[in-house]
């Protein structure tokens, strides 16, 4: 799996927290963030799911995540939010690779591209939140594009 380093700006996002294993929690957060995004109106550009945790250290019932859409500096949170957060994901330099997902495998993707990573010899994981980018909705297809982000410091 290839991958390029960008510099990437800092994003403020709009959506819901979740905890537990994240082959539920992300699904159920998109759908709420779906039916909220929706019923609000919400002006948003990306899709994103921001992982907060090593799910190889971090036990499945404790993982967090975001699912959150990107919006202005000047978002303010519509009344009757209930549970919505707005953060911002940290700028910085990230190792940034394109994936297609088929079958909602989305850790297989991921655990190439930390191997892929993990063995590069000028950079490596900083221990930030990573995210990921849906290029598609591929709730009816069961096909996803997404853009994965590491964030990432020099081994020099």
């Amino acid at each position: 799996m290839e991958f390029t380093i960008k510099q990437v700006p800092q994003k403020k996002v709009a959506g819901f927290h979740m905890v537990g294993p994240w082959e539920k929690t992300v699904h159920q957060g998109f759908e709420q963030l779906a039916m909220w995004v929706k019923a609000h109106q919400v002006p948003e550009s990306e899709w994103l799911a921001v992982y907060y945790d090593n799910p190889e250290v971090v036990p499945a019932e404790k993982l967090r995540c975001d699912t959150v859409v990107t919006v202005a500096e000047d978002f303010a949170v519509p009344e009757n939010s209930e549970g919505v957060i707005v953060t911002h994901i940290e700028g910085g330099q990230y190792a940034v690779a394109r994936a297609r997902v088929d079958d909602n495998d989305f850790a297989s993707p991921w655990n190439q591209f930390f191997e892929k990573l993990l063995g590069d010899a000028e950079y490596q994981p900083d221990g930030k939140p990573c995210f990921e980018h849906y290029l598609n909705d591929g709730t009816q297809s069961g096909v996803w594009d997404i853009d994965m982000y590491i964030s990432v410091s020099s081994k020099l």
